[in-house]
């Protein structure tokens, strides 16, 4: 297999995260289409880039399953949409379990400022009702962070 097939799969997830924040921005959605690509490019991923099945790609879905039902939590809570939910457990497949956990501690600061910059925006404009918070465009940060990392620092 070519070697830079594993970085072409990247370079593509990388473009699907900032559709994602883009297009959450704009509609408040994440379509289960991306979600979808996002979640089959991964496995595609593990053969490109020689990660065992077992137990490797193993942990991956298992992880994938916990972020998703830990984040489903959030979903009920009225905290987070369900494309949100749907698409941090897809990019959860792409990344080892301490790498999930450093993705899902971007993804809450990086949340957690967005949330702040939305609250003060929606407060400015002084609109009624509560603000929508596309977090999306925190999980595209956090995804998209760990994926430059993969390029930009060969000393780890």
């Amino acid at each position: 297999m070519n070697p830079l097939f594993p970085d072409l799969l990247t370079a593509i997830l990388a473009l699907l995260l900032v559709v994602a924040a883009v297009v959450d921005i704009r509609t408040f959605t994440i379509s289960n289409r991306l979600v979808i690509a996002v979640a089959l490019l991964a496995p595609l991923f593990w053969l490109a880039a020689s990660i065992p099945l077992w137990p490797d790609a193993g942990y991956r879905v298992a992880i994938a399953a916990a972020v998703f039902a830990g984040l489903a939590a959030t979903f009920y809570l009225g905290m987070m949409g369900g494309g949100d939910v749907k698409l941090a457990a897809a990019l959860a497949l792409w990344f080892s379990p301490l790498t999930t956990v450093k993705f899902l501690v971007l993804m809450s600061i990086a949340g957690g400022a967005l949330t702040l910059i939305v609250i003060v925006a929606h407060k400015i404009r002084s609109r009624e009702g509560r603000p929508e918070i596309p977090y999306g465009v925190a999980i595209a940060f956090g995804g998209l962070w760990l994926v430059a990392q993969r390029f930009l620092n060969h000393f780890a």
